[in-house]
């Protein structure tokens, strides 16, 4: 068929979308998620959808320092690019000084997430999520406020009136918080995560890419006796992990035996786990599984910084429960009354600790840390 031709068939249609709106007769492009062999297309709201221009706005939101109290702290500032996008501390830290009692995760594949804390079921919609730490008062993060001026600042940026025009192109004022957390939480969904040596070597098909520890360490971490897969398996090594074309399954938590407290709770009061939303006392202590892609650079490790190490953490689960011998925080985890029946302890070898270490490692995706569409655009 000739470029006439073609024109020709179209005309009709094109008279027929004469009378709508520039900004709709031009709709925002749709977001192409590039995934690779083994990666399923994650969930998307429908009342959402992904577009190119709404990850762009959300990358600018996400880096943007003005987005906080006192115009020190962005969302990147507890989720940096170079740590698969978590801080590197025990327990974050809010713009105001505040320490939080939980890490933060890290937003790689957050996409693929069921849930999205460490300990709240209910949490599920990154839409909502996103304001949690901009209007969050227990802890402060952004400490932000509806109403405190913000929305007018965006909308006095030249470079957020293009950005927000070409995100919301059917609105006649786009500037409002839920546009916010909507372009936020595409941008969040775009950092996925599927370019580790692990990756090339299972989905690429290269047989180099990871070495012959990290080989008899991946043997060793699918193996019955130690299940490390029944709680971080999957393309995401994570079982609460959801996908489009998957059907929703309850997530499940867990106590793995971190604590052991002789007081009314088995663990510290400000960490009890799904129990603050639940009330039950058998959920005492049980938190997300969070995936392990990236692992070896987002120490320090579980929902509050306590081990330092991935070789104190292979400690922690061979144990089965970690033993804390004096301080405030003694007992055995061990005999924790919660913890999970999958955490029974399991003996290694020297070898064998290298081996699992060597096959974390190779879940270390070098080029989502360096990925320029990730990076701050400021």
């Amino acid at each position: 068929m000739t470029a006439a031709m073609r024109t020709l068939k179209l005309l009709p249609f094109a008279v027929l979308w004469l009378p709508l709106s520039p900004a709709q007769s031009n709709p925002p492009q749709t977001h192409i998620w590039n995934l690779p062999k083994g990666f399923p297309k994650p969930p998307v709201p429908p009342d959402n959808p992904m577009t190119s221009a709404k990850v762009d706005l959300g990358r600018y939101l996400f880096y943007d320092t003005r987005l906080s109290v006192n115009q020190k702290s962005s969302c990147a500032t507890c989720h940096k690019q170079e740590l698969a996008f978590t801080d590197g501390r025990a327990v974050s830290m809010g713009t105001t000084g505040q320490l939080h009692p939980r890490s933060s995760m890290s937003l790689v594949n957050v996409a693929y997430s069921a849930v999205l804390t460490w300990s709240n079921p209910q949490m599920t919609k990154l839409e909502e999520q996103a304001l949690v730490p901009m209007l969050g008062v227990h802890p402060v993060e952004l400490g932000m406020k509806v109403g405190d001026g913000f929305l007018p600042m965006l909308r006095a940026d030249a470079k957020y009136r293009a950005l927000f025009a070409q995100a919301f192109p059917n609105e006649t004022d786009p500037f409002t918080l839920k546009n916010v957390t909507k372009a936020l939480a595409c941008f969040e969904r775009s950092i996925i995560s599927a370019r580790a040596p692990y990756d090339h070597y299972h989905y690429g098909g290269d047989d180099a890419a990871v070495s012959a520890s990290a080989k008899r360490g991946e043997v060793l971490f699918f193996s019955q006796h130690l299940s490390c897969f029944r709680c971080h398996g999957g393309f995401n090594f994570s079982d609460a992990t959801t996908a489009e074309n998957s059907p929703k399954r309850e997530v499940e938590f867990h106590n793995t035996g971190l604590y052991n407290l002789a007081s009314a709770f088995s663990f510290p009061a400000t960490n009890l786990g799904i129990y603050e939303h639940t009330q039950l006392r058998a959920d005492v202590g049980k938190f997300k599984a969070p995936t392990l892609r990236n692992i070896a650079i987002t120490a320090p490790y579980m929902h509050d910084g306590s081990i330092a190490t991935l070789a104190g953490v292979l400690d922690h689960y061979a144990a089965g429960g970690r033993t804390i011998s004096q301080g405030p925080n003694a007992g055995i985890g061990h005999n924790n009354p919660n913890k999970d029946e999958l955490i029974a302890g399991f003996t290694l070898s020297p070898q064998d600790r290298t081996d699992l270490i060597a096959f974390l490692e190779s879940l270390t995706d070098e080029e989502v840390r360096h990925d320029p569409k990730f990076a701050d655009p400021w």
